[in-house]
């Protein structure tokens, strides 16, 4: 049997770089996908500066497009642009993205192996191990990361209750071919109020723009007709669009605990996916570089449990998952006023900075924007006040379910 300090399970983004921490700091680890890389996957393809400031390292090689200007249009009319003077966003594509990623994990030491679909995973409480089955052959660790989406085996093999809302998003390519480039580059259009829940999007990449739809679940069914309707909207002929792919959105309850006994959870496969704009990339590296903290206190005794993941995880990400939760109900129920609340000259400033990460949740904006912010907390109370639960979940202590 092969042994390693740890075992990750998942090479997207967070346990790609979950993989390079532990390496880089000493660690034995061994970084599993099923899939054969390099591979696609279903995304808008969006890194905000603030996701990449989580990054121990440059991700330039891989950036196509460079956004510094956002686009809102309420119902596919009234509408407004900001920016225009910092990036925001840089646009990659998965297919490239992951594969970089898994490269910068083996150059600091791990061990990658794709195609390897885990079949099996046993805690063995007595021997403070766990083992993984890979076709047959037989891993074991004193930890195993699960970053293998809301879908995958290890939440489930370790006894881990993950309770998710989940939300949908179909989405695909169209050429500069088939769309004007000069409309598009270094631009990130938002159409809000389109779909029940979410929103529709037109991201630039290299030689194309990437189109979507999101919304709630029960959504479902509509989507294709919500993006026939967003290409329509843009001048986009429907038969231009390629590589057309849907995919649920786990959005995680509060309360719900990413960890039992030596296994963990990071990325999507812990639900943490911002409720408003859909995105995990941010708390994808938040929870990975979280993960690997605690997994090396583990390691090196000083601490006896992984509790202090979940609690850095719930302290981290519940003031943001608060105001998302606050934001995207409101937005539901109120979309005209919150739509005016954001046109506001005084809130976009406050926008710019969580986008880039200077402030890590919108109760952080001080000064005239914080009014703004006032009223769109108010009109969250107004739909049902969703991200109540989350507020009180950051400031406590949650336990770990043994």
């Amino acid at each position: 049997m092969e042994r390693f300090d740890v075992i990750v399970v998942g090479a997207g983004p967070a346990g790609s770089t979950a993989a390079y921490r532990l390496a880089r700091a000493g660690a034995r680890v061994v970084l599993l996908d099923r899939a054969r890389f390099p591979r696609d996957k279903p995304c808008g393809g969006g890194l905000t500066y603030r996701a990449v400031r989580e990054l121990p390292f440059s991700v330039e090689a891989v950036v196509e497009d460079v956004v510094d200007r956002m686009e809102l249009r309420l119902r596919y009319g009234w509408s407004f642009a900001r920016g225009g003077g910092r990036p925001l966003v840089l646009m990659t594509q998965r297919r490239r993205l992951d594969a970089f990623l898994a490269e910068r994990a083996v150059e600091a030491g791990a061990e990658f192996r794709d195609g390897a679909k885990v079949e099996a995973l046993e805690d063995d409480e007595a021997a403070d191990a766990v083992t993984v089955t890979v076709a047959g052959d037989r891993l074991s660790a004193a930890v195993v990361i699960g970053a293998d989406g809301a879908n995958g085996p290890v939440a489930r093999s370790a006894g881990i209750s993950a309770e998710y809302v989940h939300g949908v998003a179909y989405e695909g390519n169209v050429s500069y071919e088939n769309v004007p480039k000069t409309r598009y580059r270094g631009r990130a259009v938002i159409e809000l109020a389109t779909v029940a829940g979410g929103y529709g999007w037109v991201f630039p990449k290299g030689d194309h723009v990437n189109v979507g739809v999101g919304g709630w679940q029960r959504e479902g069914p509509r989507l294709r007709e919500h993006l026939s309707r967003l290409c329509a909207e843009h001048g986009i002929d429907e038969s231009a669009v390629e590589q057309l792919r849907g995919h649920r959105l786990p959005l995680r309850r509060a309360g719900s605990i990413p960890a039992r006994r030596r296994v963990l959870l990071i990325g999507d496969a812990a639900g943490l996916v911002d409720p408003l704009t859909g995105d995990g990339m941010y708390e994808a590296f938040v929870s990975s570089r979280l993960a690997a903290t605690a997994v090396l206190d583990l390691l090196e005794g000083r601490v006896g449990s992984l509790e202090p993941y979940a609690t850095a995880v719930a302290r981290s990400l519940a003031p943001q998952a608060s105001a998302s939760w606050g934001a995207k109900l409101a937005l539901d129920r109120f979309p005209r006023l919150v739509f005016a609340v954001a046109r506001a000259p005084f809130v976009w400033p406050v926008v710019e900075r969580l986008i880039r990460g200077d402030i890590s949740h919108p109760g952080a904006a001080r000064g005239v924007a914080r009014a703004g912010m006032r009223v769109v907390e108010g009109l969250a109370r107004a739909a049902g006040d969703p991200g109540r639960p989350y507020r009180l979940e950051g400031t406590r202590r949650p336990p770990l379910k043994e």
